[in-house]
């Protein structure tokens, strides 16, 4: 009874990993906790202390984003140019018909990073607003031994991969799924192989069978002819002479 609520709770997960120092696919995941009022705007804070200088929203059908960028106390550096902002909000706003209605959820994703890598994981403070006005407040940071009441989501951060931005992971994905698809060819030119012998061993035997029943047909028509023919002889023969 206890664990019910806390699945219903916003939360946050990597499309794979979120590899320290690397670039990452999240989502946001927000279902709809009330039965009389549907969500109808989300804002995700960004974590002041490891800002994320790049962010970029995927289009979500009905819904208009907004990305709010904030001037950095301290200038941080990202691939060589000193950063002055970075993205502290963005916040998506339903349209027309489009909401999180009761029992359903909908997933928020962005392309964000570059990751910290002095850091294990990054809490991310959100307001979920549903359509009667009210506002729940996902803000609360986790603290060990317990789960707060209205918990913020919370993304964690894996070990950084051999080159900073999950190239390592992505080429062991992607040998992963070349040999997956090796193997699936391999196994269809062997089906493709044994169909076609069989075709091959089928062919043969219709045509040993067709050419047996010829012989056969043949043989008893040859025996119907010269059955035929000597009953045939006496009746065309020279009538004989009566004796004088």
């Amino acid at each position: 009874m206890l664990a019910g609520p806390a699945l219903a709770h916003v939360g946050v997960q990597p499309v794979g990993e979120a590899a320290k120092g690397g670039y990452a696919t999240v989502n946001f995941k927000v279902p709809n906790e009330r039965d009389d009022a549907s969500t109808v705007k989300l804002e995700v804070n960004f974590p002041t202390e490891h800002p994320l200088a790049s962010v970029s929203p995927q289009a979500v059908p009905g819904w208009k984003i907004a990305v709010t960028k904030s001037k950095l106390d301290k200038p941080i550096e990202m691939h060589g140019k000193q950063i002055t902002e970075a993205v502290s909000k963005v916040t998506w706003t339903a349209t027309g018909d489009a909401k999180v209605a009761p029992g359903y959820f909908q997933q928020f994703p962005l392309s964000i990073g570059q990751l910290p890598e002095d850091a294990d994981q990054l809490v991310f403070k959100t307001l979920q607003t549903y359509d009667n006005k009210e506002v729940v407040r996902w803000i609360d940071a986790p603290t060990e031994g317990a789960e707060p009441e209205s918990p913020a989501p919370v993304l964690t951060l894996t070990a950084a991969t051999e080159d900073g931005h999950g190239a390592a992971a992505g080429a062991k994905d992607d040998d992963a799924k070349g040999g997956a698809e090796h193997a699936s060819d391999q196994s269809d030119g062997e089906h493709g192989a044994t169909e076609n012998a069989a075709s091959s061993d089928s062919s043969d035997g219709t045509a040993r069978g067709l050419g047996i029943a010829g012989i056969v047909v043949g043989a008893a028509g040859v025996a119907f002819g010269v059955l035929a023919g000597r009953r045939r002889t006496p009746s065309t023969g020279t009538p004989a002479t009566p004796a004088s």
